[in-house]
């Protein structure tokens, strides 16, 4: 439960209560949140314990730790008869990728041959501008359209 506490926390916390309710007045506080807290997990328990009643037989093995997204999604992943295994390790991001840019490459360098523009190994000049159309080539202007 304070698992995350240090021991600077936690000498903090017992001076500050020791300030707050008295020494005289610390123990009595102390067995009360103690109380309260057994309490509280009894009644936690017995609820889980009536829930576990209610759905029955087929969930008798029903964690309420896998309603967190991901205990539930790693014990999903961990089952074999999914086969999520195979395709998780089945599949191979960086090679995708290549055979993406790959085919890309190809791809320019097969344009590239077949104009002057491109250079040979099929990767792009990005230290030259772009050739703009003539401004015979483009559609004539409608004033009325726009």
């Amino acid at each position: 439960m304070f698992n995350d506490i240090g021991p600077l926390e936690l000498v903090t916390l017992i001076v500050l209560a020791v300030l707050v309710f008295g020494p005289d007045k610390l123990p009595k506080v102390i067995q009360d949140v103690t109380r309260t807290i057994r309490k509280i997990r009894e009644f936690s328990e017995s609820a889980k314990n009536d829930i576990r009643e209610e759905l029955g037989p087929e969930f008798k093995d029903f964690e309420f730790e896998d309603l967190n997204p991901k205990t539930f999604i790693r014990k999903q992943l961990d089952n074999e008869d999914l086969g999520l295994k195979e395709i998780r390790n089945g599949f191979d991001l960086k090679k995708e990728m290549a055979e993406v840019t790959d085919a890309v490459h190809s791809r320019d360098s097969d344009t590239s041959s077949s104009s002057s523009s491109g250079s040979s190994d099929g990767r792009i000049d990005m230290t030259k501008k772009p050739e703009l159309p003539d401004r015979d080539d483009r559609p004539p202007f409608d004033m009325d359209a726009t």
